[in-house]
């Protein structure tokens, strides 16, 4: 607790019984910060460390896709198609800009039912994230009118002839879903935008899953239930800790993360069973194994499972810290790590997406 406060600027409510009414609780000769900050110029903007430390963590996360083929594909005897690396940043950044505001819908969602919740709310990331989803679906809606290829600009865009196919209807409707989203998001009303993200996350399910594959609307399904929860999930905690943050040494910043918690329980467990459906479904269990180690997309599926279990003890961490410490707002410090182990599985999740599937064994 004390490390965490030690980094953030002090902020002080009126406390009943202080200054106001007479009498004296120990801190009446503390003042706010702008008053000890006046005779030393201005302070540093405290939302500056966090926007590097996010860029930070953007430029990492698009690692993994960049870099990822070549690892995944070294020794399997398998092609990549062109600009697997391109294309799976691609896929990240669409996952992220879903993720973002749906979940800061389903945290203001969970906060409104809570007690004495303070009135204020972070800047919402929604806007600049749906917008730059925008862009990446344009992109990638590009890359189907070329034929798989990443073109050289988004001009070469065919429009009518992505009509013409299932991959082009579903890549607009994600490029005309984002865009909605994005100005919803904008809008007095950005709670509509749920409804043309949820458009996109059904497209994503389709798009995953094509008709000539074995029962393609269980897969469909699988991967809809899968997608939704792993984007309440991550975007879920995100909005969380950063009304965390807000509400330092306000109770319902503890009780929110302990309601979130509970339910990222149920999510947990959800993207769990799917997942692993979703797996056996394209490795059979009788070579799974095999599978595993020697194909790029078991190889990165692997990596995805050992992430999504790093991300499942740091939440128990957090957990246990927050129903067993005399402060709850210590969890503060492994859910924070788990929003960074998060961000690894969704950029994992984008280069899944542009690795060619296994080889069904017979």
């Amino acid at each position: 607790m004390y490390a965490w406060n030690a980094v953030q600027p002090f902020v002080f409510r009126d406390l009943p019984g202080s200054a106001a009414t007479g009498e004296d609780h120990g801190v009446s000769s503390i003042r706010p910060t702008a008053e000890v900050t006046g005779e030393r110029g201005p302070a540093r903007r405290p939302g500056t460390g966090r926007a590097v430390a996010l860029l930070v963590l953007v430029a990492l996360g698009a690692l993994i896709p960049l870099l990822g083929p070549s690892a995944a594909l070294h020794g399997t005897g398998e092609a990549a198609a062109p600009g697997a690396g391109g294309i799976g940043l691609l896929r990240a950044v669409l996952f992220a800009a879903v993720s973002v505001p749906l979940g800061e819908l389903f945290v203001h969602r969970l906060a409104r039912r809570l007690p004495g919740v303070p009135p204020e709310q972070p800047c919402s990331w929604a806007p600049f994230v749906t917008a730059a989803g925008f862009v990446a679906a344009l992109a990638l809606a590009a890359v189907v009118s070329a034929g798989n290829l990443i073109p050289h600009r988004l001009g070469q865009l065919d429009v009518g002839g992505l009509y013409g196919s299932r991959d082009g209807r579903l890549a607009l409707l994600e490029v005309n879903g984002l865009l909605l989203a994005a100005l919803c998001a904008s809008s007095r009303r950005p709670a509509a935008q749920v409804w043309p993200l949820a458009a996109v996350i059904v497209a994503e399910a389709l798009r995953a899953h094509p008709p000539t594959e074995q029962s393609p609307l269980v897969g469909s399904g699988l991967t809809l239930v899968h997608l939704t929860c792993a984007t309440l999930w991550t975007g879920g905690l995100l909005h969380a800790l950063r009304l965390l943050r807000l509400w330092r040494g306000d109770p319902a910043g503890a009780a929110l993360l302990a309601r979130y918690a509970r339910v990222a329980g149920v999510l947990l467990a959800a993207i769990t069973a799917t997942g692993v459906c979703s797996a056996l479904r394209r490795m059979p269990s009788a070579t799974i194994l095999d599978q595993l180690t020697t194909t790029a997309y078991g190889r990165t599926l692997l990596a995805k499972v050992i992430l999504v279990a790093a991300v499942a003890l740091l939440a128990l961490w957090a957990r246990i810290r927050l129903g067993r410490a005399a402060d709850p707002l210590t969890a503060y410090t492994p859910a924070r790590a788990e929003v960074i182990a998060l961000g690894a599985v969704v950029a994992t999740s984008g280069l899944l997406t542009a690795l060619p599937l296994p080889i069904r064994w017979s």
